[in-house]
């Protein structure tokens, strides 16, 4: 299979789903789902949706701009735990509503930059990786978006791990993330 190159309508599709997949899995649901974790170090469905909302703000569209201001030097480094205190004490569904409304904005906000082929190629500095191109971010941002939906998607699955029983060998869910 070789790479398929998306396009930004396809990506923004994606994009646009997000907030409303997240909050038909998780408005309402008991904390036992929501606070969920795979052990030390990992992350619960509540902690995901406020590494969501931190990305709607620091990550996505300043990069964008970053890159569409033909800046040169690196991206702002991304706090990937930032959640952990920005979201501290705040309920789920205030969580779900904000993150709702950040995507909302940003996606209104990529429409209007009426971007170009051309701007798809531009270039910019991650601190990490390199030269990346505008097409690899925006890719990279539905991508994230899928990456935690199946983080939680696995997660809330590992609730039940001891109460399937023999089924557990049939369930790739159950069974940790391998990279």
């Amino acid at each position: 299979m070789s790479p398929s190159k998306p396009t930004l309508e396809e990506l923004v599709a994606v994009l646009e789903r997000t907030p409303t997949s997240l909050a038909k899995l998780l408005e309402g649901l008991p904390e036992t789902w929501v606070a969920a974790t795979e052990g030390d170090h990992t992350w619960s469905p509540y902690d995901v949706v406020g590494h969501l909302i931190h990305g709607e703000r620091a990550n996505w569209i300043p990069r964008v701009r970053h890159i569409l201001a033909g800046e040169t030097r690196p991206f702002d480094p991304f706090d990937r735990t930032a959640q952990f205190h920005q979201s501290r004490g705040k309920q789920l569904s205030e969580l779900l509503a904000t993150f709702e409304a950040l995507r909302r904005d940003n996606v209104s906000v990529l429409h209007g930059m009426n971007l170009t082929n051309a701007d798809l190629d531009r270039i910019g500095q991650h601190p990490e990786l390199g030269n990346v191109t505008l097409a690899q971010l925006l890719a990279t941002w539905a991508v994230h978006d899928l990456d935690h939906l199946g983080q939680i998607a696995r997660t809330m699955a590992k609730v039940c791990a001891g109460a399937v029983g023999p089924w557990a060998d049939y369930l790739s869910i159950l069974k940790d993330r391998q990279r």
